[in-house]
């Protein structure tokens, strides 16, 4: 049997495998809002995932530096802060809204790295969809769209910090130590909750599940990915997300995207086809 060669999958896949895992959990962390608050999922989310990469790569093993350590606690803290903000926006506006005004940040990350017609028109086009996606009046409250643009900035913070541990020598471990990290930034939002969840098994099983859909599967193969291309490149990729978030919404969550919406979409797949200019040659990580 020929072996398959991840270097030679393009990222758009890996990112749709990834985005798909990501917002099936977001779907189901929605419904532990009631018994967790947005704030004691996002935790069980974080620190779950934290100890899941970290127990598979063992990676107390490792030698690590100050330099590594601290790359990777301030990339945890922000992706912790992410998902903690988005949650405190879902709980209130759709998913498929939340995401597509949340993807303001890597919108700004694309822009800077902005240089020919053909990638500037790429950008414009998802910007254009990311409006028309956002539909706040039909569904949301000024308090959700705020966290959803709070969530957006981290996000930029995200990609620029995420390829930095990405292409260092820690990568993946990085990403472990950092949500261990960013978990225990953000406990005082969720540690009161904690209690709940650990005296029901059931409760505790649905939360760690988040974890792995929503941070261990998607943000790990964003490491993956995030080696191969660049932050301009990653940063338009992250266009797919609001049109995935609206897909698992309307399956999941029975949140159905107005024709409006449907338009939206279409211009965002237009971006991403038209952002594949050969910018995703494999980048040789640091040793």
């Amino acid at each position: 049997m020929r072996r398959i060669d991840p270097t030679r999958i393009p990222p758009e896949p890996l990112f749709m495998v990834g985005a798909t895992s990501q917002f099936v959990g977001q779907a189901l962390a929605v419904n532990l809002f009631d018994e967790l608050t947005p704030g004691g999922t996002a935790l069980l989310r974080v620190l779950g995932a934290s100890l899941m990469i970290v127990a598979l790569r063992r990676s107390w093993r490792r030698r690590w530096t100050a330099v590594e350590l601290g790359w990777a606690s301030v990339f945890g803290i922000v992706l912790a802060a992410m998902n903690l903000a988005i949650y405190y926006s879902v709980e209130v506006v759709p998913l498929g809204n939340a995401v597509s005004i949340e993807f303001l940040g890597p919108v700004a990350v694309a822009a800077f790295g902005t240089r020919t017609l053909r990638s500037t028109a790429a950008l414009a086009l998802a910007a254009g969809g990311v409006v028309v996606l956002a539909g706040v009046e039909t569904g949301g409250t000024l308090r959700g769209v705020w966290f959803a643009l709070l969530a957006g900035a981290f996000w930029a913070g995200y990609i620029v910090l995420g390829h930095k541990v990405a292409r260092g020598a820690a990568w993946v471990d990085g990403l472990g130590v950092g949500m261990f990290v960013g978990a225990l930034v953000i406990s005082p939002f969720g540690i009161p909750h904690v209690p709940t969840a650990v005296m029901q098994p059931a409760l505790l099983g649905m939360g760690l599940l988040v974890g792995l859909l929503s941070n261990v599967v998607p943000y790990g193969l964003d490491q993956w990915v995030m080696r191969r291309i660049d932050q301009h490149r990653f940063a338009l990729l992250q266009a797919l997300a609001p049109v995935t978030a609206a897909a698992v919404g309307f399956l999941l969550l029975s949140q159905a995207p107005s024709p409006r919406e449907m338009i939206g979409i279409g211009l965002v797949v237009v971006a991403i086809v038209l952002s594949r200019s050969g910018r995703s040659t494999p980048t040789t990580a640091a040793a």
